[in-house]
């Protein structure tokens, strides 16, 4: 007799594993990401990455069905970024999200964009302000200042 084991995975372990794993693709990409960005409307990013060219892209990670249906401030996120994206784990149910936003499949080891995101480019003013501060929010957590405001 074959014994098949069921794994549950938590919510909070689903949400580190999507956010490492996008992070991890990101990065391959050659974007340099920051986890838990508040941004200066007072939401909070669960990734922001800056591009190679400059350019910011903000992924907002969704655990699961539950976690979507709840939380409905991500339209917050557009004033801050040239592109936005969901990142969900591959369990994630077809259908579920928005089809404006770009969408990120991703596990702890890295991700797939499933589908682009539109780019709507930052003000020039906007996109230094905030360069900026990513740079100066990068420098402090890298001198073991933990901050997540920009």
């Amino acid at each position: 007799m074959e014994t098949i084991l069921a794994v549950t995975v938590s919510r909070p372990e689903t949400t580190d594993a999507v956010t490492r794993g996008t992070a991890r693709f990101l990065v391959s990409l050659g974007y340099a990401p920051l986890t838990e960005v508040c941004l200066p409307n007072g939401r909070r990013a669960d990734l922001m990455a800056l591009g190679p060219k400059g350019d910011l892209l903000i992924v907002e990670v969704k655990s699961g069905l539950e976690d979507f249906r709840i939380d409905r401030k991500w339209p917050e996120y557009a004033p801050y970024c040239d592109a936005f994206y969901f990142a969900v784990a591959p369990h994630f149910p077809d259908g579920v999200l928005p089809e404006d936003p770009g969408l990120i499949v991703a596990d702890a080891f890295g991700g797939a964009v499933v589908r682009e995101a539109p780019v709507a480019p930052l003000a020039p003013a906007r996109r230094k302000a905030l360069t900026l501060a990513f740079a100066r929010l990068g420098a402090m957590r890298a001198a073991g200042v933990r901050t997540d405001e920009l």
